[in-house]
């Protein structure tokens, strides 16, 4: 026998079930509008690149051609690559000024194993291990010695580049094999094999950033890297291997640098720490932590090169592009601020 109660109750369990099914039919639109939101500082990017693009094709008539576009694609994947490392870095609410010096470090080192005979795989490896260890120096010095990120990559960043001119007199290093230059002339698809490096390499710090525990573990030290500690996160194993990539990435840029400009110089890398943290930040990596996408990195990149070759075939002042770019990285930091001031 049903009793009124019961029947209240019954009563009471259909209108949540039907709000419940009402409710699910606006999650398609709430759903859009969360990926909108979340990919949103992309989404905008890739918009400005599109009409970058488009007004330089009408500006230039040589923005369009072949030998252009190769070249843009060649310097945007040097500065991508190193872009990769520093987004992680910045992730952590950390930063790394060495890591154009860095690259000079691998490319030089490299350069010479592989005219004293080294095999170009090995010479590469070497090249690649001296940049680690740099990075797990400003590892050191961070963690342990409890020395701000910001001088501590400046220090290792001013030895480094003393170093490189020690071990090269300041001279230049050519010879290199004919096996290393020719990547630095090959296509693949009719793409410069450096576009397919910095994809593959992408592709790879995506998956790290989004789908394993490192890459989580960056966001949350990011956040509050006293409640990631709390929260059984090892702070130290994490700020040795953040830094001890960003330096991977960085010394692989600078391998592709070298065998692009066909030798390794004592300069190489000079300034491109600046341009990697610019195209992080303008990608949305935020310099408080905890935000920050490959996506974005990419973006920041290519933005960051077009307006650079944009500005060369129109005959624009090398030195305003520079004031030009310090603009977009004032900007984009201070947008981050009101984002973040409009989320409070």
């Amino acid at each position: 026998m049903t009793t009124p109660a019961d029947a209240s109750r019954d009563t009471t369990q259909k209108g949540v079930t039907q709000g419940a099914k009402a409710g699910s039919s606006d999650r398609p639109g709430q759903s859009s509008f969360s990926a909108w939101h979340r990919y949103s500082t992309e989404l905008t990017l890739g918009a400005i690149l599109v009409a970058f693009f488009v007004i330089l094709s009408f500006a230039s008539p040589y923005f369009f051609t072949e030998g252009n576009l190769s070249n843009l694609v060649k310097q945007a994947a040097i500065n991508g690559i190193i872009a990769l490392g520093v987004t992680a870095i910045i992730i952590t609410g950390g930063i790394d000024l060495s890591v154009g010096a860095v690259a000079g470090l691998t490319g030089v080192i490299s350069a010479m194993l592989m005219v004293n005979g080294v095999p170009t795989i090995v010479a590469c490896l070497g090249g690649l291990l001296a940049g680690v260890i740099v990075g797990v120096i400003n590892a050191v010095m961070i963690y342990e010695g409890r020395i701000p990120p910001f001088i501590a990559t400046l220090a290792t960043m001013t030895m480094v580049r003393g170093f490189i001119k020690l071990i090269t007199d300041a001279a230049m290093i050519t010879g290199l094999p004919d096996g290393f230059l020719h990547f630095g002339e090959a296509r693949y698809l009719g793409i410069p094999s450096q576009f397919w490096v910095w994809m593959v390499l992408a592709v790879i710090m995506a998956v790290l950033l989004t789908r394993m525990r490192l890459g989580r573990n960056f966001y949350a030290i990011g956040a509050s890297a006293e409640v990631a500690r709390l929260s059984g996160i090892n702070l130290r194993t994490n700020i040795y291997a953040v830094y001890a990539l960003g330096a991977l990435l960085a010394g692989i840029g600078g391998l592709v640098l070298t065998a692009r400009v066909r030798m390794a110089e004592p300069t190489a890398g000079m300034g491109y720490e600046l341009y990697a943290i610019a195209a992080a930040v303008i990608g949305g990596a935020s310099l408080n932590g905890a935000q920050g996408s490959v996506l974005g990195a990419i973006f920041g990149a290519l933005i960051m090169t077009t307006i650079s070759n944009g500005g060369n075939l129109l005959g624009i002042n090398a030195f305003t592009l520079e004031i030009v770019i310090g603009a977009l990285i004032a900007g984009a930091v201070w947008l981050d601020k009101v984002r973040k001031g409009n989320a409070r």
